[in-house]
């Protein structure tokens, strides 16, 4: 990686006195593939004691204590847990994306990955000789659909029939190094590729062992380092309930506004305690979604450029290269001069299943600004955990990583409480604070846009009718009457209308 010849140093003003601190820091420039590189942050295993409790559902049909530390990290490119496929039985680790539908698996050699699921050696492959294809935000993949058992060894208790998309092609999708070979797609039907008559995985498991419709994932990775492989890696996703001594203090509940994603509803944003005072429809343009597949916190483009321009007016290093804020660069301190005390608290406030009230989730900047990798033993380098999305926002695992986050399908909401994991030194890195009146926010922050930009498809498509209906009369005044041929089709190229996965 090549370092900037020069070190910026940067004079911080230390409240009203004449005494000035110089920051030996560097940015490096965007050789680093932030792309490939900027994957979820490792995993740090929670040392549970004498402390769990609830070690199954009330229903009795599952046990939580066999579901704890189930997942593992992958140098900074996600959380994956152990499955087993077919008859007889190939362990695979999969990806878990509370952001798509699909599960599926690579059913072919790989450069990047060490082994794959191969059909032919399974008694119980049952191909639908169908064909699917599915993009992501990064990577796309094309394959086979079928059927087959899985079973997961530190998961529910039983076998499932699941649809299995076997992947022949992909590109982009796999990267080098990572140590998982397929993605537990967690959302809803209606994501589901080719169509949602494809049943999701949690769909099945429901139906088919009768838990509770509900799961919950805890991602311990808040303030390790994307390249570092000296803290284990580990995470928990729980099928069929909440394990409490997973996370501290109370559970917050927000309504899932749309059961594809898991959409809900940001009220507004605080940078430092002071809010970006913008409509609650610019937070929740186009959808706001909890994604555990996805890396940054995402915002639309408004909403970022906000954030950013509060955070220089609040932080200590107020001359800070563009670079760090689109991804471009790397920003680099001395090794033990952390730069997390000049930087402000993020706060998301998401609307309460009493829709008159909210809840604040915060995020302390240990979480936002992310160590990634140290030089020659000297430089620790950060990257800013938070980009801008053409796609609405996405509550992903740099917030994710905070808090213990309970995906209550069975009464439509997602719960947050602050993790357990979530501590650095002995401090947490996240907090949660409630509740809160939203009389002073819109009743309905997430339909307000998708209702106006139809509006505007709607008016749009009006004045085309009538603009033609104009044309053709004109054409009728002033052409001969003649025979006539047209030919041709009509097309809808609406952003209401595009592809809606990730």
């Amino acid at each position: 990686m090549a370092v900037t010849t020069g070190i910026l140093t940067f004079l911080l003003s230390l409240g009203a006195s004449q005494c000035y601190l110089s920051i030996p820091l560097r940015l490096y420039p965007g050789t680093y593939n932030v792309s490939k590189a900027a994957g979820l942050a490792p995993l740090r295993l929670v040392a549970l004691g004498d402390g769990l409790s609830l070690a199954s559902d009330p229903s009795g049909k599952v046990n939580f204590l066999d579901m704890v530390n189930n997942l593992q990290g992958d140098s900074g490119r996600g959380y994956y847990i152990e499955m087993i496929l077919g008859t007889p039985g190939q362990k695979l680790n999969i990806l878990v994306d509370t952001g798509s539908s699909n599960f599926a698996v690579a059913a072919s050699p790989h450069p990047f990955i060490t082994h794959f699921f191969d059909t032919a050696l399974s008694s119980t492959w049952k191909p639908s000789d169908q064909t699917v294809a599915v993009r992501y935000t990064q990577g796309n993949w094309e394959g086979e659909l079928g059927l087959d058992f899985v079973s997961i060894p530190q998961g529910p208790n039983g076998t499932i029939s699941i649809n299995i998309a076997a992947i022949m092609l992909s590109d982009g999708f796999f990267l080098p190094g990572v140590n998982w070979q397929g993605i537990l797609g967690l959302a809803y039907p209606l994501l589901a590729r080719p169509d949602s008559s494809v049943e999701p995985f949690f769909n099945s498991v429901v139906q088919q062992l009768g838990i509770p419709n509900i799961f919950s994932l805890q991602m311990c990775g808040a303030g390790l380092s994307a390249s570092s492989s000296a803290d284990p890696a580990g995470g928990s996703l729980i099928m069929g309930g909440v394990e409490p001594a997973l996370f501290r203090g109370q559970m917050w509940y927000t309504p899932i506004v749309e059961e594809w994603y898991y959409q809900v509803e940001v009220l507004k944003l605080e940078v430092g305690e002071q809010n970006l005072n913008l409509d609650c429809r610019e937070y929740n343009t186009d959808k706001a979604i909890v994604d555990s597949g996805t890396t940054l916190l995402r915002l639309p483009v408004n909403v970022f450029n906000a954030v950013v321009e509060a955070i220089t007016r609040s932080s200590l290093i107020q001359d800070f290269s563009s670079g760090f804020w689109d991804g471009s660069k790397l920003a680099c301190w001395m090794k033990g001069e952390t730069p997390w005390r000049f930087f402000p608290k993020l706060s998301i406030f998401l609307r309460a299943t009493n829709t008159s009230q909210s809840f604040r989730i915060t995020i302390l900047p240990q979480l936002y600004i992310q160590p990634v990798t140290d030089v020659d033993g000297t430089l620790d380098c950060f990257r800013f955990g938070v980009s801008s999305s053409a796609n609405g926002l996405v509550i992903g695992a740099t917030v994710m990583e905070g808090f213990y986050v309970a995906f209550d399908r069975a009464q439509r909401r997602v719960g947050f409480a602050v993790s357990s994991c979530a501590v650095s030194g002995g401090m947490a890195l996240s907090e949660i604070t409630g509740p809160f009146s939203a009389a002073d926010v819109a009743t309905d922050c997430s339909a307000g846009v998708l209702r106006e930009n139809l509006m505007w498809v709607i008016s749009y498509a009006l004045i085309a009718v009538c603009a033609l209906i104009l044309i053709l009369l004109l054409l009728l005044l002033v052409v001969p009457c003649r025979r006539r041929r047209h030919s041709g089709e009509i097309t809808d190229e609406s952003s209401l209308v595009r592809n809606r996965i990730k």
